[in-house]
Formats: C-alpha cells, sequence, structure tokens
C-alpha cells in the first residue's frame, strides 16, 4: 500500500524529496508487518488487507481524476477495484475465493492496462511538449506521405493555427504546388546508399495564404517498430535570406547608381558571349569614361559627383534597349552592353549607340545648382571580332576608349589591331621601366633658351631621355605616358628634378652662374603631397635661388585637379620658384588659365611658330598672343623656332625668348657649356 501510494503521488508529481527519503525504509516496515500480521492470524488478515487495499484503490482512482481529465479512465478502473476489494471484503468466504481471484484479475489486468495507457500518454504529451518548444518546425512523415507527428511551430510556419490540423495530412495537403511524385522523390533520397545525414535543402515555400516563406529543410531517417519515417526539420530563414539579398545586392549592384557593378557585368556579359556564339549572333561592348570628372568632385564634393553619376546613368539608360546592359565598371567609367546582335552590324549599332550617349552627355549638366559641362569619352569592342570572352572585349574596349581621349575628349574610337599592339607595347615599356632609375638608365639633355634681343643664354630646358638596356634608346613619348599611367612619373619626376638642380649647382661661377632651367612636371607630382618639400629641398642641397627654377605645366596638369593645384603652385610661388604653362594655344580653355592661376611665362606652341612666315593666319594669332602676354605681366617663349625668319618675325613682334633647332638642339651638359662659352664671345664681340 505504502508503494501504490508513494507510486500515485510520484505520477502526478506530488512526491516530495522529503517523503522519498522515507519511501524504501516504509516499504520495509510495511511489508515486515504484513508477513508478521499474516503469520499471526491469516483468517483476519485477507478480509482486512482486501478492505485497506480496497479504500486506497478509491483514494488512488479519486486522486487521478482530480489532477487530469487524461488520467479519467485509470482513476475509474482503480475506482472499479477498490469498491470489489470493498465488497469482497464484506461478503467474501471461504467458497467465494475463486471469484474473488478471477475478478480482481480482471481488474488489475484493467487497471494495468490503464496504467501503460497513461504512462504511454505521458511520454508521448512530454515528447510533444519538447517539439513544441523547438524554435523552428518539426514534422515525421510516412513513406506515403502522411503527417504523423507535427509540432506548433510547425503550423504555425505552415500557416496552420494548430498541430493537431496536420495530423494525418498527406505532405502535398500542406503547400499548393507540392505534387504527391515530389513528396515520393524526396523520401526516395532517404533510402540512397551513402547519403550524409541530414539532409539539407533550402526552398522558398508557397503557403496557402498566398504568402512565401524562405526555409531551409533538414531531413533526417527515423525508424519505429521497424518502419522508416522521415524526420523534418524546418528552418524559417527569413532575415538570413534579407541579410543573403543585401550581400548579394553589395556584391553585385553598385550602390551609387544602383546598376550592375564590375563583378555582376562580368557575369552578365559571359552569358551573353555564350548566347552568341551558341545562335551565330554578335553583341558589342561600349566602354565610356566621363570627361573632366574629377573636377566636379574636386570642386562641389563628392555628393555633387555622385548625382552626376547618377544623372549621366540616368540619360544613358533611357538610350538603351530593354535587353541593353548598363553597368557602373568603376569610378566614372560605365560599360554597355548589346546583346544578340545580328551577325554583320554590331559595328555600326555600337557606333549609332555611342553616338546618341555622346550627345546626350553634351547637352550638360544641373548639378548642386551649376551648371556643368561633362563629356564623354568612348571605346567599342565587338565580339567576336575583338574577343571571344568578357576580359578581353573589356580591355579591348578599354584601348579604344584611351584612344578616343587622346583624340581630345568627346569622341569615340573603335578597337582594332594596332590598338592592341600600342597596348602591348606599353606593357613591354612598364616592364622596363622597372629598376631603370637604379641602373643608371636615363640621363638629362639640355635645350638652350635664348634671349630674343640680345642673344644671350638665360634659360635652359632639361629634358629626359632613356637608353633601355632591353630595349635601346626610347623616345619620351613612348615612354611618359606610360610612366604617367603606371604612376612611375612621380619617381622620374624626383628624379629630373634633382639631376637638373645638381646640373646647375655645378655650373655655379661660370658662364652659366645664373641660368634658369626649366623642368616638365606631370599632373601626378603635384597631387604628390611630399612635391613642394621636393622642390624646396633640391635648391636648398643645390645651392640655387629660388628664380633659378622654372616648372613647366601643360593645361591637362591644370584641369585634371584644379582645387590641388592651385593650393601646390601657391606654396611654390611662395618659393619664389617661376611657373609656365607649355604648349600655349593647344588645349582647351587657356584663357580662362591664364586668370584662374598665377603664372610667370607663356610658350607658344611650335604649331603657331612653324607658319608665321607663310600664314597670315599664324602670324596674326602669334602677334595677338605676344600682346595679351604683355597686357598681363608674363614672360614669353617661342618654341620650335628654326629659322632666322621665324626668330626675326617674333623678336619684332616683342617675344622675350627662343627656343628652337634653329639656336640649338638639346645637347649634353659639357655641349652646352661650350655653346654657352662660345655664344657668350659672339655676344661680347658684337
Amino acid at each position: 500500500m505504502v508503494g501504490y501510494w508513494a507510486g500515485t503521488q510520484f505520477f502526478i508529481g506530488r512526491l516530495k524529496k522529503r517523503q522519498a527519503r522515507w519511501l524504501v525504509p516504509g516499504i520495509f516496515i510495511a511489508s515486515g508487518m504484513f508477513y508478521f500480521l499474516w503469520w499471526f492470524n491469516n483468517n483476519w488478515l485477507v478480509p482486512g488487507s482486501a478492505t485497506a487495499l480496497g479504500l486506497l484503490m478509491l483514494w488512488i482512482g479519486a486522486r487521478l481524476i482530480s489532477v487530469h481529465d487524461r488520467y479519467r479512465l485509470l482513476g475509474l478502473t482503480l475506482m472499479l477495484r477498490g469498491g470489489f476489494n470493498l465488497l469482497s471484503a464484506a461478503s467474501l468466504g471461504p467458497e467465494m475465493y475463486g471469484v474473488w481471484f478471477v475478478g480482481t484479475s480482471v481488474l488489475k489486468v484493467a487497471s494495468m492496462l490503464g496504467l501503460i495507457y497513461a504512462v504511454q500518454d505521458e511520454i508521448q504529451q512530454r515528447y510533444a511538449r519538447t517539439i513544441d518548444s523547438l524554435s523552428h518546425g518539426f514534422l515525421i512523415r510516412d513513406r506515403r506521405g502522411h503527417i504523423h507527428v507535427a509540432n506548433e511551430r510547425c503550423a504555425k510556419l505552415l500557416g496552420f493555427h494548430t498541430a493537431q490540423e496536420l495530423i494525418g495530412l498527406h505532405s502535398s495537403d500542406l503547400l499548393p504546388g507540392l505534387t504527391h511524385e515530389m513528396v515520393d522523390r524526396y523520401f526516395e533520397r532517404f533510402s540512397a546508399v551513402d547519403v550524409q545525414y541530414p539532409i539539407t535543402d533550402t526552398a522558398v515555400l508557397n503557403l496557402r495564404n498566398g504568402n512565401q516563406l524562405p526555409v531551409e529543410l533538414l531531413g533526417s531517417p527515423y525508424i519505429e517498430r521497424g518502419q522508416l519515417y522521415c524526420l523534418v526539420q524546418l528552418l524559417d530563414i527569413s532575415e538570413r535570406k534579407k541579410k543573403d539579398d543585401l550581400l548579394y545586392q553589395a556584391a553585385r549592384v553598385d550602390p551609387v547608381t544602383g546598376l550592375f557593378n564590375r563583378h555582376a557585368l562580368s557575369a552578365r556579359l559571359t552569358q551573353e558571349i555564350a548566347k552568341a556564339a551558341s545562335k551565330g549572333r554578335e553583341c558589342a561592348v561600349l566602354f565610356i569614361d566621363l570627361d573632366k570628372f574629377k573636377r566636379v568632385n574636386d570642386s562641389f564634393g563628392h555628393a555633387a559627383g555622385d548625382e552626376l553619376l547618377r544623372t549621366a546613368a540616368g540619360r544613358m539608360q533611357h538610350l538603351l534597349r530593354p535587353d541593353d546592359v548598363l553597368a557602373r565598371f568603376g569610378g566614372d567609367e560605365f560599360i554597355v552592353v548589346l546583346p544578340d546582335l545580328a551577325r554583320g552590324s554590331a559595328g555600326w549599332m555600337a557606333a549609332d549607340c555611342a553616338n546618341d550617349i555622346l550627345a546626350a552627355m553634351a547637352s550638360g549638366f544641373e548639378v548642386s545648382y551649376h551648371a556643368l559641362r561633362v563629356t564623354a569619352s568612348i571605346g567599342i569592342a565587338c565580339y567576336p571580332q575583338h574577343g571571344d570572352d568578357s576580359d578581353t572585349l573589356i580591355r579591348s574596349a578599354d584601348i579604344a576608349m584611351y584612344e578616343a581621349k587622346k583624340a581630345g575628349r568627346g569622341e569615340q574610337r573603335t578597337f582594332h589591331d594596332a590598338m592592341n599592339a600600342f597596348a602591348k607595347d606599353g606593357l613591354v615599356i612598364d616592364g622596363a621601366l622597372r629598376g631603370a632609375i637604379e641602373a643608371n638608365e636615363f640621363y638629362l639633355v639640355y635645350q638652350p633658351i635664348t634671349n630674343a634681343h640680345t642673344g644671350q643664354l638665360t634659360k635652359v630646358e632639361a629634358l629626359l631621355r632613356w637608353n633601355s638596356s632591353l630595349l635601346g634608346p626610347v623616345s619620351p613619348d613612348r615612354f611618359i605616358p606610360v610612366a604617367e599611367d603606371s604612376g612611375m612619373i612621380i619617381a622620374l619626376g624626383t628624379w629630373v628634378l634633382e639631376q637638373a638642380c645638381r646640373q646647375v649647382g655645378a655650373w655655379k661661377k661660370g658662364v652659366l652662374d645664373d641660368v634658369t632651367i626649366s623642368i616638365n612636371v606631370s599632373a601626378r607630382q603635384l597631387a604628390d603631397p611630399q612635391f613642394v618639400t621636393l622642390v624646396s629641398q633640391a635648391l636648398i642641397h643645390n645651392g640655387l635661388s629660388p628664380h633659378q627654377l622654372e616648372l613647366e605645366l601643360t593645361e591637362r596638369v591644370l584641369i585634371d585637379d584644379t582645387a590641388n593645384v592651385q593650393a601646390v603652385l601657391g606654396r611654390l610661388r611662395a618659393l619664389g620658384v617661376g611657373i609656365s604653362l607649355d604648349d600655349f594655344g593647344t588645349g582647351y580653355s587657356s584663357l580662362s588659365y591664364l586668370t584662374q592661376f598665377h603664372l610667370n611665362t607663356l610658350k607658344i606652341d611650335r604649331a603657331f611658330v612653324m607658319d608665321i612666315e607663310h600664314s597670315e593666319r599664324s602670324n596674326s594669332l602669334v602677334h595677338a598672343i605676344i600682346a595679351m602676354g604683355h597686357s598681363l605681366g608674363l614672360q614669353l617663349v617661342a618654341e620650335g623656332v628654326e629659322t632666322g625668319g621665324q626668330a626675326a618675325i617674333l623678336e619684332k613682334m616683342g617675344c622675350h625668348y627662343l627656343q628652337g633647332y634653329h639656336i640649338a638642339k638639346p645637347v649634353p651638359p659639357e655641349d652646352l657649356l661650350r655653346f654657352a662659352s662660345h655664344l657668350s664671345g659672339a655676344v661680347r664681340t658684337g
């Protein structure tokens, strides 16, 4: 009876720890008392124990019914058994022991079955509570696809109210579009050989309410009573998918314009090339670079630059067909892909598209309440003529775009093999440039610049020459652009500055004691934060006065980074260094630079000088430049003077200095000394 009482208390969760400590001793004591009484008086014990057991059964049944409805069947069985025991104890005689034995045995079996059912139900409820506590969906289905177990989370994920609604349904009933064949194929994977579990899949489920749910499915085999079942866990990956989508967006979409970025473009172009190859079609690539874009960023800020990029992208997108691709390749560079073109049509269709884009850019932009004119340079490459993979086509179009820039910007050029040869030559030169300074392959020559009125040698221009151990003599027009593109121009420019100032220092206390040396400076050099310091140190180390150094800039240098150029030139002027504008008249807007930048010298380009003897137009233009220079207080140097007639005309017009083969060719420093000595003697004699 102690065992019955303790078992009941434990079953309903009411057995306390201090009671459990006395449970085993109590059972032993009660058992001892029972056997003592049975030995003392067996006739009294049987009716008495039946009565006591009957009362206990009634109590147990009442307790179970009061605790939970799920125990009602077991409780009623035990109460019936208790009543039978009480009835038997009151009227039981020896002749009724057989009846009592049969009746109590039946009731014992019934109560044991009820107990087994209650225990199984308790285990199942505990199992159900466990899977319901999971944060992800959980279901078990059989081979035929019917659901045997599901938790509440699974029901909510699939749009049902309770897990009980899922029990007995076929898997195809859970989701629209899920067929019996699909359900069967999924189960077949669990009977395959060498399968790694869990089987992991991701899917976007179409729910009955019309919503979509991205999930991860983890499938594992589950065997019960010799039958194979499929245990599936459903994980809601909506948040993860959002993050994945954001990462995908960041990896493939340009954040400024919303267009494809270069990685997405490369993948898409590869697809279009494959399609064209399979169909015998063509496609074209346009490489578009916005001219002078850096000036917008520097003058108005990056927000204005981004606004310009978005506006330009919108204009280009408006011109394209629905299947055409527009991508931002980086910086101010865009790429257009024209796919699925008829054989033989790619070239002219790309050219027409390029003309439309150039016209759209030429109409001007309004950015941050400022009216801007920004042109574009466009290079074109076509499949299969100029390449059969995405990288080759893009590289070919890029090379053609640089040719368009060299042609004056706002132009388009189509790639051809000669461009590729030039690009390869650039790669060879770039490789040979590495280490050329350390190998002492560079040297300077000096071209005299004389006073147009007195003939005295007062200035010289230092010119860089390269005798490569690999390539032999390489002209400046071949290696200077390569050095600028690679960034090596900074190291080269520093070397020229140091060598030229060292040479002027070596000429001290001679005929060239007070000569001014002129050297060319690139845009990259001016952008170097250490440039002004390098100039100052070169002057100090070689004992030169600042007026003995003049830095020559091209208009291209001035337009590339206006704000920075103005700041650097201001610091150079503070040092006392002269600033000269080279090739005046061949650029884009030279007159504006004369007021925007405080220059000391203008160098009139040889293109105007060469015709002043025979062309009235050239003569008038040079005369106007000289007159303007005088009015602005500038010194004027005429380049490319090759005849005495040209020299006489320029001197009469009021040009201050002459430079060209009529005076002297560029020569080594020792030859320049001899030339200066001879010239000095001739001047004194004259």
